[in-house]
């Protein structure tokens, strides 16, 4: 029984350890995962200086919850930290195209290369909205412009062949992304045919006021 205590001890030493590594990586994980949300959202506003901001708060959040989960592997692994490192990447991804700066590559994040090309994935989706928000504004060659993004993740995307094991689902990532692609497209190509028949109306109406003057 002596050695029972022992084990116990020892046990429940680990076992605490662990809990507590959770428990951190965890509170940390949510927190740069709702700044991440919070900075596309004001991106989306073109709020530049607020989405900056909040993303250096995703960024330490990050890097707090990592530290919470060094030498704990199976905490490491548990999958809430490849989610808010997903949505960091989604979010410094999309600041980027939304503002036309350069890429940042999985290294320049600090994040997985599996939670970097999901997060690449998810992009897809809030560019869709911010080039719906274009259209709205009659800036159609900025549309096309989002579009050909778009189109350049999903070349990337379904060039990464490996199972799902190892890419943590990209597969269906990469289906849906196409989705979300084939409707935009449809969305655009309407706007621009009814863009180019205005035009065209206007012009045919230019004309016949100039020959009756």
């Amino acid at each position: 029984m002596a050695d029972l205590s022992a084990v116990a001890s020892l046990v429940t030493r680990r076992l605490a350890a662990k809990h507590a590594a959770r428990e951190a990586t965890l509170t940390a994980s949510r927190a740069s995962i709702r700044c991440s949300a919070n900075a596309i959202r004001a991106a989306h506003r073109d709020d530049r200086d607020a989405a900056a901001a909040l993303l250096d708060e995703a960024q330490q959040a990050l890097a707090t919850a990592r530290a919470a989960c060094a030498g704990q592997p199976e905490v490491e692994h548990a999958g809430f930290l490849l989610d808010a490192q997903k949505e960091y990447a989604e979010a410094r991804t999309t600041f980027a195209l939304v503002t036309d700066a350069p890429l940042p590559t999985p290294d320049d994040l600090g994040v997985s290369d599996a939670a970097y090309l999901n997060g690449l994935a998810e992009t897809v989706g809030e560019l869709r909205r911010h080039l719906l928000d274009a259209l709205r504004a009659g800036h159609l060659e900025r549309s096309e412009a989002l579009l050909g993004a778009m189109d350049d993740i999903y070349a990337l995307l379904v060039t990464i062949d490996f199972p799902d094991g190892v890419t943590a689902g990209l597969r269906r990532s990469t289906d849906v992304a196409r989705s979300i692609i084939e409707r935009t497209r449809g969305d655009l190509t309407v706007a621009l045919v009814q863009a180019r028949l205005h035009d065209a109306l206007d012009a045919h109406r230019r004309g016949l006021s100039a020959d009756d003057a």
